[in-house]
């Protein structure tokens, strides 16, 4: 055993004083350093906001990027206090934006709910910002202090005379702490327009002022929820006018609910707590999903819609086509799970099963045509689940003694560990010879996909599988699909998708990415899926040879050898090169560079998929209008 190199004692323990400890450890407040780190800064500070929106003290919110890479967020709420904290002896608004768990919001009657709970937010802002300084319109004055990374650099002063109220917070995000200060507009939209749905009312606008990048967009939204619903239906045909709304208020706590169920197959149902999207669900989304199941059985078999076999309906076919949004709001929220995104007050549960229950009933009842349509969906679902029961049992794994007899040309690898394992999805048999001849055997497998797969945005599970091509990536994965999938099962640790840089190979991507989201979503949550990046060009100069990977690149390179003879090549597929070019630019996974798909906003992300691949024209003519400035490299 390696003796320590020196000695541990009590001068070897460092206590970090004040905010010392965000600016060492910013990953422990807000994540990470990225892009999504930087976007915390700017929700935490306008969580605050909307926290006196839901107090009933504020009804618009503006949110500026501003020219020099700052943001600002004003608000016309109560101001922050400015009086002299009692035991502080330093103005409220300081002690808030300069020490650690000192907030309105730990019962001290300033919120009754609120979105952040831990009293850190504004303070770790101010931490980790260059500079930072605030506006603060009460008792008839307004108020200014200006902060240097985290430090007062000059005390609460009275600049002026105002009649309003309200807060204004203006900070530079520190380039000595973020990996990027580049604000990400289209991120930030969604997240604001989803604030302005959750909060009927609140008029949320977004001001890009950066030079090239100038937008501005309003969000305000008087039918809340409901709205919401109406908007993730418009790429939808729904089977009933408008969305069922249910709200109730008991001992200080709210539910809201809002649903539609469409002629679509996948379940659409989105959950939040205190405004915070609950992707993991919990005890509301618990008492939502089995009060339904509940109310639309009860009802079946009232009416005699519900007969023999069909008299119990599961929760999955209740839900097929189903948009649904939950939001609860509560004063003391606990959440856990693996990204504390999971509520778990277990009394929410009863509250939220008890709204639901009444209100389906009452609707049903009053309403049996579009009830009846109801009824119908989940029947439909269900005769359709019983085929691709059938279907499904086709995909199984083979046993060991029929390991050989794997789908279509799947190449597998030697390992048997999955950890340690990656499949690569490749686009036709071209590319599936250089893949397979450039490949480590050990641990690349490679599955060569014949076409297109089938769009399942637009197709129930029992005709998806019955895609031959959807059927070989379900029984080579080895996790299942649908409701059965199991990630703990995945035969490889890596899904990569290794296609085409041009229009087809984008198209079968998105196809992929579509089956992956709506029948293996843990595949996406947790990391496993990744994308190629094959080079764009390649180079051959005095016999070298280089690969490039964007046109910036390329360009960059092609100026620095202005004037000599450099033969340029553009990849137009993956079949064009040969196995080693392959496995030097692409798979080797000691230089090649990979995209792994993560899901930041899952309403966003169904909204996408729901948007582009699914039946409506006009939304996704409207998305294409939107993002066509975005794309690159396109090949027509």
């Amino acid at each position: 055993m390696s003796q320590p190199n020196q000695e541990y004692e009590a001068d070897s323990i460092q206590v970090l004083e004040g905010l010392e400890a965000v600016r060492r450890r910013p990953g422990m407040y807000i994540g990470s350093t990225d892009t999504r780190g930087l976007h915390h800064l700017l929700y935490e500070v306008s969580d605050n906001s909307v926290d006196e929106a839901m107090a009933g003290a504020c009804d618009k919110i503006v949110i500026t990027l501003n020219e020099d890479g700052s943001a600002t967020v004003e608000d016309n709420g109560r101001g922050f206090p400015v009086e002299n904290h009692p035991k502080m002896n330093r103005p409220a608004v300081e002690v808030c934006l300069t020490v650690l768990h000192a907030g309105g919001k730990f019962g001290g009657g300033g919120y009754s709910t609120s979105g952040g709970l831990h009293g850190v937010g504004v303070t770790v802002v101010n931490a980790l910002s260059s500079r930072l300084q605030v506006w603060v319109k009460k008792h008839g004055n307004l108020y200014t202090q200006s902060y240097v990374r985290g430090k007062p650099d000059a005390d609460l002063a009275i600049i002026g005379k105002s009649e309003e109220t309200g807060t204004t917070i203006t900070f530079m995000p520190d380039a000595e702490v973020f990996e990027t200060l580049e604000w990400d507009y289209s991120t930030l939209r969604k997240r604001y327009q989803e604030l302005a749905y959750l909060n009927a009312g609140l008029s949320i606008r977004l001001i890009d002022k950066r030079p090239g990048k100038e937008q501005d967009h309003t969000f305000h939204y008087e039918g809340g929820i409901t709205s919401f619903v109406e908007y993730l239906n418009r790429t939808r045909t729904p089977l009933f006018p408008k969305p069922i709304t249910l709200v109730q208020e008991k001992n200080g706590s709210k539910v809201e609910v809002a649903l539609q169920y469409t002629d679509d197959y996948a379940e659409s149902v989105f959950s939040f707590a205190n405004n915070i999207p609950t992707h993991e669900g919990g005890t509301h989304l618990m008492g939502f999903r089995a009060a339904l199941t509940r109310a639309i059985n009860d009802y079946g078999r009232k009416t005699g819609l519900l007969k023999g076999d069909d008299a119990a309906l599961p929760g999955e076919d209740t839900r097929e086509g189903l948009t649904a949004i939950i939001s609860v709001k509560l004063a003391e929220p606990q959440f856990e799970g693996q990204t504390k995104t999971k509520l778990g007050n277990s009394f929410m549960r009863s509250l939220t099963d008890s709204v639901v229950y009444d209100g389906m009933r009452t609707f049903m009842e009053e309403n049996p045509a579009a009830a009846r349509s109801i009824l119908e969906k989940c029947l439909a679902s269900a005769r359709a689940r019983e085929a691709a029961r059938k279907a499904r049992d086709l995909t199984r794994r083979k046993s060991v003694l029929e390991s050989a007899a794997l789908p279509g040309k799947l190449a597998d690898c030697s390992e048997k560990d999955p950890k340690l394992c990656e499949i690569f999805l490749v686009e036709g048999d071209s590319a599936g010879g250089s893949a397979k001849g450039g490949r480590d055997r050990r641990f690349q497998a490679i599955l060569p996909l014949r076409g297109k797969i089938l769009n399942v945005e637009k197709n129930r599970l029992d005709r998806i599988l019955g895609n031959d091509e959807i059927k070989a990536m379900i029984t080579a994965f080895g996790g299942g699909v649908g409701t059965e999938f199991d990630v703990s099962k995945l035969r490889y640790d890596r899904i990569i998708c290794m296609t085409d840089a041009d229009v087809d190979g984008s198209h079968i991507r998105t196809l992929l990415l579509t089956f992956f989201f709506r029948y293996m979503r843990p595949l996406v949550e947790e990391g496993h899926v990744y994308i190629a990046q094959p080079p764009l060009y390649k180079t051959t100069r005095r016999n070298q040879e280089n690969y490039f990977y964007s046109d910036e690149e390329l360009a960059a390179y092609m100026e620095q050898y202005r004037g000599e003879n450099v033969d340029v090549q553009r990849y137009k597929g993956l079949g064009e090169m040969n196995p080693e070019q392959l496995w030097e630019t692409t798979m080797n996974p000691a230089t090649r560079v990979m995209l792994q798909v993560t899901i930041d906003d899952l309403v966003a992300a169904d909204e996408v998929f729901s948007v582009l691949m699914g039946e409506a024209v006009q939304p996704r003519r409207e998305f294409i209008e939107q993002n066509a400035h975005l794309v690159a490299n396109l090949d027509i």
